[in-house]
Protein backbone atom coordinates (compact mmCIF):
# COMPACT_ATOMS: atom_id res chain seq x y z
CA UNK A 1 0.00 0.00 0.00
CA UNK A 2 1.49 3.51 -1.05
CA UNK A 3 2.14 5.97 1.87
CA UNK A 4 -0.77 8.24 0.49
CA UNK A 5 -3.21 5.44 0.90
CA UNK A 6 -1.83 4.85 4.27
CA UNK A 7 -1.90 8.16 6.04
CA UNK A 8 -5.57 8.33 4.48
CA UNK A 9 -6.70 4.74 5.75
CA UNK A 10 -5.12 5.18 9.52
CA UNK A 11 -6.75 9.03 9.82
CA UNK A 12 -9.90 7.73 8.67
CA UNK A 13 -9.50 5.18 11.36
CA UNK A 14 -8.24 7.77 13.83
CA UNK A 15 -11.25 10.42 13.86
CA UNK A 16 -14.20 8.33 13.47
CA UNK A 17 -17.53 9.94 14.95
CA UNK A 18 -18.25 9.39 18.44
CA UNK A 19 -21.58 7.25 17.87
CA UNK A 20 -23.26 4.63 19.83
CA UNK A 21 -20.16 3.27 21.13
CA UNK A 22 -16.71 3.84 20.72
CA UNK A 23 -13.29 3.24 22.61
CA UNK A 24 -11.05 6.01 23.24
CA UNK A 25 -7.00 5.32 23.43
CA UNK A 26 -5.15 7.66 25.03
CA UNK A 27 -1.22 7.91 22.79
CA UNK A 28 0.36 9.86 25.36
CA UNK A 29 -0.49 7.28 28.11
CA UNK A 30 0.52 4.45 26.08
CA UNK A 31 4.31 6.32 25.30
CA UNK A 32 4.32 7.09 29.00
CA UNK A 33 3.73 3.97 29.80
CA UNK A 34 6.97 2.51 27.48
CA UNK A 35 9.08 4.90 29.15
CA UNK A 36 8.15 3.87 32.49
CA UNK A 37 8.76 0.40 31.46
CA UNK A 38 11.63 1.19 30.07
CA UNK A 39 13.21 2.63 33.59
CA UNK A 40 12.97 -1.34 34.77
CA UNK A 41 14.73 -2.89 32.41
CA UNK A 42 18.17 -4.39 32.92
CA UNK A 43 20.85 -2.58 31.07
CA UNK A 44 21.05 -3.08 26.79
CA UNK A 45 17.25 -5.10 27.30
CA UNK A 46 15.16 -3.86 24.44
CA UNK A 47 11.18 -3.59 24.49
CA UNK A 48 9.10 -5.98 22.24
CA UNK A 49 5.94 -4.64 22.17
CA UNK A 50 3.34 -7.32 21.98
CA UNK A 51 0.60 -6.38 19.58
CA UNK A 52 -1.03 -9.36 18.97
CA UNK A 53 -5.03 -9.60 19.23
CA UNK A 54 -5.56 -6.16 17.99
CA UNK A 55 -2.80 -4.78 20.32
CA UNK A 56 -4.83 -6.28 23.21
CA UNK A 57 -8.09 -4.59 21.55
CA UNK A 58 -6.60 -1.45 21.61
CA UNK A 59 -5.96 -1.31 17.90
CA UNK A 60 -2.84 -2.89 16.48
CA UNK A 61 -1.68 -0.76 13.46
CA UNK A 62 -2.72 2.57 15.39
CA UNK A 63 -0.37 1.69 18.36
CA UNK A 64 2.05 -0.15 16.03
CA UNK A 65 2.34 3.33 14.29
CA UNK A 66 2.85 5.20 17.16
CA UNK A 67 5.80 3.26 18.73
CA UNK A 68 7.62 2.56 15.63
CA UNK A 69 7.61 6.31 15.36
CA UNK A 70 8.89 6.63 19.60
CA UNK A 71 11.95 4.41 18.19
CA UNK A 72 10.12 0.53 19.04
CA UNK A 73 12.14 -1.82 16.25
CA UNK A 74 10.49 -5.06 17.80
CA UNK A 75 6.84 -6.00 17.54
CA UNK A 76 5.12 -9.62 18.98
CA UNK A 77 2.19 -11.23 17.00
CA UNK A 78 0.04 -14.38 17.45
CA UNK A 79 -0.16 -15.26 13.46
CA UNK A 80 1.24 -14.43 10.33
CA UNK A 81 -1.85 -12.88 9.55
CA UNK A 82 -1.42 -9.91 12.14
CA UNK A 83 2.54 -10.16 10.87
CA UNK A 84 1.44 -9.45 7.59
CA UNK A 85 -1.09 -6.68 8.03
CA UNK A 86 1.30 -4.31 10.13
CA UNK A 87 3.75 -4.85 7.05
CA UNK A 88 1.12 -4.11 4.64
CA UNK A 89 0.72 -0.26 7.01
CA UNK A 90 4.02 0.49 6.90
CA UNK A 91 5.89 -1.37 10.27
CA UNK A 92 9.51 -1.29 10.46
CA UNK A 93 11.62 -3.49 12.40
CA UNK A 94 11.16 -6.63 13.21
CA UNK A 95 8.07 -8.85 13.80
CA UNK A 96 8.10 -12.22 15.66
CA UNK A 97 5.70 -14.25 15.40
CA UNK A 98 4.85 -16.41 18.94
CA UNK A 99 2.55 -19.12 17.23
CA UNK A 100 2.06 -21.71 15.07
CA UNK A 101 2.46 -21.00 11.06
CA UNK A 102 1.63 -23.80 8.79
CA UNK A 103 5.29 -24.73 6.63
CA UNK A 104 3.81 -24.21 3.07
CA UNK A 105 3.58 -20.32 3.96
CA UNK A 106 7.11 -20.09 4.45
CA UNK A 107 7.37 -17.86 1.14
CA UNK A 108 5.07 -15.52 2.61
CA UNK A 109 7.03 -15.42 5.82
CA UNK A 110 10.39 -14.46 3.95
CA UNK A 111 8.39 -12.12 1.73
CA UNK A 112 7.12 -10.04 4.72
CA UNK A 113 10.44 -10.70 6.48
CA UNK A 114 8.64 -12.14 9.58
CA UNK A 115 10.31 -14.16 12.11
CA UNK A 116 8.42 -17.45 12.87
CA UNK A 117 8.71 -19.15 16.36
CA UNK A 118 10.30 -23.06 16.03
CA UNK A 119 7.58 -24.97 18.21
CA UNK A 120 9.77 -28.13 18.57
CA UNK A 121 12.64 -30.15 16.52
CA UNK A 122 10.46 -31.87 13.61
CA UNK A 123 8.67 -28.63 12.89
CA UNK A 124 11.67 -26.85 12.58
CA UNK A 125 13.55 -29.36 10.12
CA UNK A 126 9.90 -28.53 7.67
CA UNK A 127 10.27 -25.48 8.12
CA UNK A 128 14.28 -25.94 6.64
CA UNK A 129 12.94 -28.50 3.91
CA UNK A 130 10.91 -25.35 2.42
CA UNK A 131 14.03 -24.17 1.17
CA UNK A 132 13.04 -20.75 1.84
CA UNK A 133 15.80 -18.66 3.86
CA UNK A 134 14.22 -17.88 6.88
CA UNK A 135 14.89 -15.91 10.11
CA UNK A 136 13.48 -17.73 13.54
CA UNK A 137 13.30 -17.97 17.12
CA UNK A 138 13.82 -21.00 19.33
CA UNK A 139 10.96 -21.63 21.88
CA UNK A 140 11.73 -23.43 24.92
CA UNK A 141 9.72 -25.12 27.37
CA UNK A 142 10.80 -24.99 30.87
CA UNK A 143 7.58 -25.74 32.05
CA UNK A 144 4.58 -24.83 31.17
CA UNK A 145 4.58 -27.63 28.51
CA UNK A 146 2.83 -25.52 25.63
CA UNK A 147 4.88 -24.72 22.62
CA UNK A 148 8.74 -25.39 22.64
CA UNK A 149 11.48 -28.07 22.99
CA UNK A 150 12.51 -29.50 26.04
CA UNK A 151 15.10 -27.34 28.02
CA UNK A 152 16.65 -30.42 28.80
CA UNK A 153 17.02 -31.66 25.29
CA UNK A 154 20.17 -29.97 23.97
CA UNK A 155 20.88 -32.37 21.34
CA UNK A 156 17.68 -31.21 19.12
CA UNK A 157 18.52 -27.57 20.23
CA UNK A 158 21.44 -27.92 18.51
CA UNK A 159 20.07 -29.56 15.60
CA UNK A 160 18.25 -26.58 14.28
CA UNK A 161 21.24 -24.67 14.91
CA UNK A 162 22.81 -27.11 12.13
CA UNK A 163 19.76 -26.05 9.61
CA UNK A 164 20.17 -24.57 6.03
CA UNK A 165 17.67 -22.20 5.61
CA UNK A 166 17.13 -21.08 9.40
CA UNK A 167 18.85 -17.91 10.48
CA UNK A 168 18.35 -18.19 14.52
CA UNK A 169 18.05 -14.51 15.89
CA UNK A 170 16.80 -15.63 19.07
CA UNK A 171 15.48 -17.93 22.07
CA UNK A 172 12.71 -17.52 24.53
CA UNK A 173 10.77 -19.23 27.05
CA UNK A 174 7.85 -18.24 28.99
CA UNK A 175 7.50 -17.85 32.83
CA UNK A 176 3.67 -19.51 33.45
CA UNK A 177 3.35 -18.40 37.21
CA UNK A 178 5.45 -14.88 37.05
CA UNK A 179 1.95 -13.22 37.63
CA UNK A 180 1.76 -14.63 41.53
CA UNK A 181 3.52 -14.05 44.71
CA UNK A 182 2.70 -17.58 46.33
CA UNK A 183 5.81 -19.38 47.58
CA UNK A 184 5.01 -22.37 45.35
CA UNK A 185 4.65 -20.79 42.43
CA UNK A 186 7.71 -18.44 42.60
CA UNK A 187 9.36 -21.96 43.23
CA UNK A 188 7.67 -23.51 40.21
CA UNK A 189 9.02 -19.56 38.11
CA UNK A 190 12.54 -20.45 39.60
CA UNK A 191 12.81 -23.52 38.27
CA UNK A 192 11.54 -22.27 34.85
CA UNK A 193 14.57 -19.77 34.85
CA UNK A 194 17.37 -21.85 36.09
CA UNK A 195 16.25 -24.71 33.40
CA UNK A 196 16.67 -21.93 30.44
CA UNK A 197 19.44 -20.19 31.53
CA UNK A 198 21.38 -23.40 32.14
CA UNK A 199 20.45 -24.52 28.34
CA UNK A 200 21.89 -20.96 27.58
CA UNK A 201 25.14 -21.81 29.39
CA UNK A 202 25.04 -25.28 27.84
CA UNK A 203 25.07 -23.01 24.18
CA UNK A 204 27.57 -20.68 25.39
CA UNK A 205 30.07 -23.38 26.01
CA UNK A 206 29.59 -24.35 22.67
CA UNK A 207 30.49 -21.11 21.04
CA UNK A 208 26.74 -20.48 20.79
CA UNK A 209 25.39 -17.21 21.56
CA UNK A 210 22.09 -15.37 20.04
CA UNK A 211 19.64 -12.53 21.66
CA UNK A 212 17.20 -14.39 24.70
CA UNK A 213 13.97 -13.00 26.50
CA UNK A 214 11.96 -14.37 29.25
CA UNK A 215 10.09 -11.80 31.04
CA UNK A 216 6.87 -10.92 29.89
CA UNK A 217 5.07 -7.90 31.80
CA UNK A 218 4.96 -10.12 35.26
CA UNK A 219 8.36 -11.19 34.67
CA UNK A 220 9.55 -7.92 34.29
CA UNK A 221 7.92 -6.51 37.56
CA UNK A 222 8.44 -9.92 39.70
CA UNK A 223 11.73 -11.08 37.93
CA UNK A 224 13.30 -7.95 37.58
CA UNK A 225 17.04 -8.87 38.03
CA UNK A 226 17.05 -11.37 35.16
CA UNK A 227 19.41 -10.23 32.70
CA UNK A 228 17.65 -10.51 29.31
CA UNK A 229 17.89 -8.85 25.32
CA UNK A 230 14.84 -8.21 25.16
CA UNK A 231 11.26 -8.29 27.38
CA UNK A 232 8.09 -9.14 25.82
CA UNK A 233 5.62 -6.28 27.05
CA UNK A 234 1.93 -7.15 26.48
CA UNK A 235 -0.83 -6.25 29.28
CA UNK A 236 1.61 -3.26 31.36
CA UNK A 237 2.23 -1.25 27.85
CA UNK A 238 -1.29 -0.38 27.77
CA UNK A 239 -1.45 -0.07 31.47
CA UNK A 240 -3.30 -2.30 33.44
CA UNK A 241 -2.56 -5.56 35.24
CA UNK A 242 -4.39 -9.22 34.69
CA UNK A 243 -6.48 -8.52 37.44
CA UNK A 244 -6.94 -5.96 40.67
CA UNK A 245 -5.78 -8.49 43.03
CA UNK A 246 -2.36 -9.31 41.42
CA UNK A 247 0.54 -7.72 43.62
CA UNK A 248 4.31 -7.56 42.08
CA UNK A 249 7.46 -6.29 43.46
CA UNK A 250 7.28 -3.46 41.13
CA UNK A 251 5.26 -0.90 41.16
CA UNK A 252 5.56 1.60 38.16
CA UNK A 253 3.20 4.53 37.11
CA UNK A 254 1.46 2.73 34.48
CA UNK A 255 -1.82 4.83 33.14
CA UNK A 256 -4.53 2.97 31.17
CA UNK A 257 -4.65 3.18 27.57
CA UNK A 258 -8.06 2.62 26.93
CA UNK A 259 -11.07 3.92 27.94
CA UNK A 260 -14.63 2.15 26.88
CA UNK A 261 -17.62 4.77 26.34
CA UNK A 262 -21.47 4.62 24.90
CA UNK A 263 -24.87 7.09 25.09
CA UNK A 264 -27.69 6.94 26.40
CA UNK A 265 -30.46 6.01 24.10
CA UNK A 266 -33.50 6.38 26.05
CA UNK A 267 -34.80 7.33 29.60
CA UNK A 268 -38.01 5.92 31.05
CA UNK A 269 -39.84 5.24 34.22
CA UNK A 270 -41.38 2.04 35.20
CA UNK A 271 -43.87 1.19 38.07
CA UNK A 272 -42.78 -1.04 40.67
CA UNK A 273 -43.32 -4.89 39.88
CA UNK A 274 -42.54 -3.86 36.32
CA UNK A 275 -40.01 -6.01 34.80
CA UNK A 276 -36.62 -5.21 32.40
CA UNK A 277 -35.69 -7.09 29.58
CA UNK A 278 -35.39 -10.84 28.62
CA UNK A 279 -36.00 -13.30 30.76
CA UNK A 280 -37.79 -10.47 32.89
CA UNK A 281 -34.70 -11.04 35.21
CA UNK A 282 -35.18 -7.43 36.86
CA UNK A 283 -38.26 -6.78 38.72
CA UNK A 284 -38.57 -3.07 40.40
CA UNK A 285 -39.50 -3.39 43.65
CA UNK A 286 -41.08 0.42 43.37
CA UNK A 287 -40.96 3.45 40.63
CA UNK A 288 -37.55 3.64 39.48
CA UNK A 289 -35.67 5.30 36.61
CA UNK A 290 -34.09 3.77 33.96
CA UNK A 291 -31.45 4.27 30.61
CA UNK A 292 -31.07 2.11 28.29
CA UNK A 293 -27.15 2.06 27.06
CA UNK A 294 -25.87 1.19 23.07
CA UNK A 295 -23.64 -1.33 24.07
CA UNK A 296 -24.00 -5.04 24.44
CA UNK A 297 -21.88 -8.44 24.67
CA UNK A 298 -21.59 -8.25 20.58
CA UNK A 299 -19.19 -5.26 21.27
CA UNK A 300 -17.36 -7.57 23.77
CA UNK A 301 -18.75 -5.91 27.10
CA UNK A 302 -19.27 -8.96 28.85
CA UNK A 303 -23.27 -10.74 29.50
CA UNK A 304 -21.53 -11.83 32.98
CA UNK A 305 -21.90 -8.16 34.41
CA UNK A 306 -25.20 -8.88 33.88
CA UNK A 307 -28.24 -8.06 36.85
CA UNK A 308 -26.06 -5.54 39.45
CA UNK A 309 -22.65 -6.86 38.68
CA UNK A 310 -22.11 -4.30 36.20
CA UNK A 311 -21.51 -0.40 36.64
CA UNK A 312 -21.34 2.99 33.99
CA UNK A 313 -20.30 6.26 34.72
CA UNK A 314 -22.80 8.55 33.70
CA UNK A 315 -22.77 12.24 34.50
CA UNK A 316 -19.96 11.18 37.41
CA UNK A 317 -22.09 9.03 39.00
CA UNK A 318 -21.88 4.88 39.32
CA UNK A 319 -24.93 3.06 38.17
CA UNK A 320 -25.84 -0.25 37.98
CA UNK A 321 -26.15 -2.41 35.13
CA UNK A 322 -29.93 -4.32 35.56
CA UNK A 323 -31.26 -7.10 33.88
CA UNK A 324 -29.48 -9.18 31.21
CA UNK A 325 -26.97 -7.35 28.79
CA UNK A 326 -28.33 -7.92 25.12
CA UNK A 327 -26.46 -7.97 22.43
CA UNK A 328 -25.97 -4.62 21.55
CA UNK A 329 -27.81 -2.49 24.50
CA UNK A 330 -27.72 -2.62 28.20
CA UNK A 331 -29.50 -1.01 30.89
CA UNK A 332 -28.81 0.89 33.67
CA UNK A 333 -30.99 2.02 37.09
CA UNK A 334 -30.42 5.75 37.39
CA UNK A 335 -33.04 6.41 40.05
CA UNK A 336 -32.08 9.60 41.99
CA UNK A 337 -29.58 11.26 39.79
CA UNK A 338 -30.40 14.16 37.99
CA UNK A 339 -29.01 16.10 34.86
CA UNK A 340 -29.41 12.87 32.84
CA UNK A 341 -30.58 13.23 28.94
CA UNK A 342 -30.87 11.04 26.08
CA UNK A 343 -27.01 11.49 24.24
CA UNK A 344 -25.29 11.68 27.23
CA UNK A 345 -21.84 9.95 27.38
CA UNK A 346 -21.78 7.07 29.28
CA UNK A 347 -18.05 5.31 30.38
CA UNK A 348 -18.17 1.62 31.01
CA UNK A 349 -14.35 1.91 31.33
CA UNK A 350 -12.51 4.70 31.96
CA UNK A 351 -12.72 8.03 34.58
CA UNK A 352 -15.48 10.43 34.15
CA UNK A 353 -14.81 13.48 36.88
CA UNK A 354 -14.08 11.37 40.03
CA UNK A 355 -15.64 8.23 39.00
CA UNK A 356 -12.92 5.51 38.04
CA UNK A 357 -13.79 2.21 36.48
CA UNK A 358 -10.37 0.31 35.82
CA UNK A 359 -10.70 -2.78 33.39
CA UNK A 360 -9.02 -4.99 35.82
CA UNK A 361 -11.84 -4.22 37.93
CA UNK A 362 -14.51 -4.94 35.07
CA UNK A 363 -12.49 -8.11 34.47
CA UNK A 364 -12.66 -9.40 37.89
CA UNK A 365 -16.55 -8.92 38.23
CA UNK A 366 -16.72 -10.65 35.08
CA UNK A 367 -14.48 -13.78 36.07
CA UNK A 368 -11.93 -13.22 33.63
CA UNK A 369 -8.99 -11.42 32.99
CA UNK A 370 -8.10 -7.77 31.98
CA UNK A 371 -6.34 -9.53 28.33
CA UNK A 372 -9.54 -11.09 27.80
CA UNK A 373 -12.01 -8.45 28.17
CA UNK A 374 -9.54 -5.71 26.27
CA UNK A 375 -8.69 -8.27 23.26
CA UNK A 376 -12.51 -9.55 22.88
CA UNK A 377 -13.58 -5.75 22.85
CA UNK A 378 -15.41 -5.62 18.87
CA UNK A 379 -13.86 -4.63 15.90
CA UNK A 380 -17.57 -2.25 15.51
CA UNK A 381 -15.95 0.14 18.10
CA UNK A 382 -14.09 2.89 16.53
CA UNK A 383 -11.07 3.38 18.10
CA UNK A 384 -10.23 6.91 18.24
CA UNK A 385 -6.50 8.16 19.67
CA UNK A 386 -6.81 10.87 21.87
Amino acid sequence: MQTIEKEKVLKKEWVKNRDRAWLNIDKENLLHNVKELRKIMSDNCRLMAVVKANAYGHGSIMVASLLNKAGIGNFAVATIQEGIELRHYGIKGDILILGYTEPFLARELSEYQLTQTVIDYNYGRELDSMGIPLKVQIKIDTGMHRLGFQAENIREVLGIFEASNLKITGMFTHLSTADSREAEDIAFAKGQIDRFYTLVKQLKERKIQVPIHIQSTYGLLNYNELTCDYARIGIGMYGALSSAKDKTIIHPDLQPVLSLHSRVALIRQIAGGESVGYGRAYCADGERTIAVITIGYGDGYPRSLSEGKGEVIIKGVKVPVIGRICMDQLIVDITGTEGINRGDIATLIGKEEEALILAEEVSDKAGTIANELLSRLGSRLPRIFV
